[in-house]
């Protein structure tokens, strides 16, 4: 591309290149609208003279320029090359094998537990102050308010009075419980209250059969059927199955039962407006999934709907509880030493708990082949993303690892010591955390009684060989107070806090049914049919 000469001079002038003397010599302002005159012939040759001149100092510019460039450009691709591979070598050696070269382990990053416990035994055996009396343990207590009487638990709001010519139920309702033990519980006490607040039939809630689990339990292999539909007789109608006239209605297939899927933590208005108008048409709705999809908050008198279908309803099946009462006789027979009593555990020290908390133990390779091998099994290739960084040591630090039987209580007993594999082989175990100190505050005025040792002192506790058995325990005895002091603790109730429930804190809301025994012979308005009326089918 060709470059006008006045450009050229005027951009070398105002770069610094050099007055040549020769710019105010026979070239016009570029400004000018003509063409500049044509110079005399005598100055022809100085003229040609200046502009050979100006042509091999800008020449010269750019050659350095362009040689500066690249010099910068070659230095700036081998930083573009050098940074990865430095940041690459950062994180191996932070996280590497190299790391405990570089800088000292943490505190609590390493399980050393089991060195401790050989190391303090003896003094643990020979310390006869070391019993607990467990009566003594519970120090601080739940200041409970003066409540007021159960209000009636009738299902039927003003809004179904106004608008309804019938008093019977206004359909047939199904739910789908997903999850685990805690998420099915839930789900069912949640279908409950649905239930009571449309006004509709509850069909005995459906389980689904979890992919990873394989368990292929049902309501009543679970739970007493029969005592739950008994004990909410009067607040909500339960059935095992849909009527005969309602499945003619869907060719006797259940799959062409409407299924509605609703978001988590749907409010009361949600159902009202969106779900209750198609319950009203098709006579019988699905909705599944069903886990976490109403919200906290509800009217009281739908809430005191949790409150009985949890502490009242849902009673565990003959087959659990023979082997539950099994269980306890023999921790009790086992107990001689402490006059029958024990303390229950639960540990969630299980392979894929483990595995999937990316915690090391002492099991060296054999270790690590295992729990690879579970993380493939179950989650794939999730653990092996490039962009996924494992620290064992920093999950201990945080308390992200669970805790063994040898950290907790050397003198251990499990189900499966306690009962015989014949006995255990038709049960599963599952966690059930929030239900069980839920039900300790509801038995207890509201404390759960229950301690929760903070694990990212404990694991600093356990790494220390120097640490003493009485500096150990009074470290103990400090977080069982602090245990203690939480267990009469109601979190703050807000929106975004979903375990303010009244599965894991039932008091207020619950404490009607422990005060008033005759809270459970609440009678509804009206009695509700075993079958639909012709007006709504």
């Amino acid at each position: 591309m060709a470059i006008n000469t006045v450009t050229v001079v005027k951009a070398a002038v105002n770069n610094g290149i050099g007055n040549t003397g020769c710019a105010s010599e026979g070239i016009a302002d570029s400004n000018s609208p003509s063409p500049p005159p044509s110079p005399r012939r005598r100055f022809q040759t100085g003229i040609s003279q200046c502009r050979r001149r100006l042509r091999s100092k800008v020449q010269s510019h750019f050659r350095r320029e362009n040689l500066t460039a690249g010099i910068l450009l070659r230095w700036n691709i081998r930083y573009l090359l050098v940074l990865p591979l430095l940041y690459i070598s950062g994180l191996i050696m932070c996280v590497g094998p190299f790391s405990a070269l570089l800088r000292p382990t943490l505190p609590g990053a390493v399980y050393r537990s089991h060195e401790l416990f050989a190391k303090l035994w003896p003094d643990i055996a020979a310390d006869n102050s070391s019993a607990i009396e467990l009566s003594s343990v519970w120090k601080f207590k739940r200041r409970l308010k003066v409540q007021k009487p159960c209000r009636n638990s009738t299902a039927r709001q003003q809004h179904f009075a106004a608008n309804e010519e019938s008093a019977g139920p206004n359909g047939y309702l199904i739910i789908e419980a997903n999850g685990g033990l805690n998420q099915q519980r839930s789900a069912i006490c949640n279908a409950v209250a649905l239930a009571g607040l449309m006004n509709a039939i509850l069909v005995i809630p459906l389980f689904e059969f979890n992919s990873v689990r394989r368990d292929p339990s049902e309501f009543r292999d679970i739970y007493d059927e029969d005592h739950f539909i008994a004990t909410l007789e009067g607040h909500v109608k339960v059935v095992k199955e849909l009527p005969d006239e309602v499945m003619e209605r869907y060719d006797y297939n259940s799959s062409n039962i409407p299924n509605i899927r609703v978001q988590a933590w749907a409010p009361a208005n949600y159902y009202l407006g969106e779900v209750y108008p198609v319950l009203k048409e098709k006579v019988v709705i699905r909705i599944a999934p069903f886990a976490n999809r109403l919200a906290i908050s509800v009217p009281p008198h739908i809430q005191l709907l949790r409150c009985m279908a949890n502490y009242k309803a849902l009673r565990f099946s003959s087959p659990i509880s023979t082997l539950a009462h099994k269980l306890v006789n023999r921790m009790i027979e086992k107990s001689s030493r402490t006059g029958g009593k024990y303390v229950s555990i639960h540990l969630r020290f299980e392979e894929d708990m483990v595995a999937f908390l990316c915690c090391v133990y002492d099991g060296g390779e054999a270790e690590k082949l295992k729990m690879d091998s579970i993380r493939e099994i179950g989650w794939r290739r999730k653990f092996k993303r490039k962009d996924r960084v494992i620290i064992p040591g920093l999950n201990r630090i945080e308390g992200k690892c669970p805790l063994t039987p040898l950290e907790m209580f050397p003198l251990l007993y499990t189900k499966d010591s306690l009962a015989t594999p014949d006995e255990l082989a038709s049960f599963e175990g599952g966690n059930f955390p929030h239900f069980l100190m839920g039900q300790r505050r509801f038995l207890f005025d509201g404390h759960a009684k229950t301690i929760k040792p903070d694990k990212r002192k404990l694991v600093v506790l356990l790494q220390d060989m120097e640490i003493s058995w009485k500096a150990f325990k009074d470290q103990m005895e400090a977080m069982l107070t602090e245990s203690d002091r939480q267990g009469v603790v109601v979190p703050r109730v807000r929106k975004i806090n979903r375990k303010t429930s009244v599965y894991a804190y039932p008091l207020p809301e619950c404490w009607c049914l422990l005060s008033h025994k005759s809270s459970l012979k609440l009678t509804r308005g009206t009695s509700m049919p075993d079958t639909l009326p012709e007006s709504t089918r």
